[in-house]
């Protein structure tokens, strides 16, 4: 009996281990990689990628379940990772310097140059910094990718609003 136990005991420990590192390690697939402001600009222009920011505050619930509801969503992240430079603004801080079109900002000055007024709020410009729109409050992910395929897809360019490329099966035709 103190036989079996013990190997009954070794083996769920084996399981957790295994189970433990697979989880970790679909975690790492799953995590999307935030940039600062002036670094995610550089490489946007470097890549030719759009851009997408995430204007946030501590305070935020919303903020938060969007990290772990939307952003954590292997779909969303893979998404994130492989089409866009993703930027990430704590929209209270007003401590560092960030270059805009020429100017400096801090995050706190940036979020009311875009016109932020409530949170999360994203951004998408494209690889240039041109502001494509303002989505703003919390998005599942079956409803924030269509607009990250909108914009990937370069629709907006064609005049198409993300309502006709979501009812045309996004499409931009």
């Amino acid at each position: 009996m103190v036989k079996r136990l013990g190997i009954l005991t070794l083996l769920f420990g084996i399981s957790l281990v295994f189970s433990c590192s697979e989880e970790s390690s679909s975690g790492k697939e799953t995590v999307n990689k935030w940039l600062s402001f002036n670094e995610g600009m550089q490489l946007a222009r470097q890549e030719n990628k759009p851009v997408i920011i995430d204007f946030y505050t501590g305070w935020c619930k919303w903020c938060k379940v969007m990290d772990k509801e939307t952003f954590a969503n292997p779909q969303v992240a893979n998404y994130l990772r492989k089409n866009f430079i993703s930027i990430r603004i704590n929209a209270e801080d007003r401590s560092e310097s960030l270059k805009y079109r020429g100017k400096k900002y801090s995050p706190y000055e940036l979020t009311r140059f875009f016109r932020v007024q409530g949170f999360p709020t994203l951004a998408y410009l494209d690889s240039e910094g041109e502001k494509i729109m303002l989505i703003a409050g919390f998005k599942k992910p079956a409803s924030f990718l269509p607009s990250l395929k909108y914009v990937s897809s370069g629709c907006y360019k064609k005049d198409v609003s993300l309502a006709q490329f979501v009812s045309n099966g996004e499409k931009c035709d």
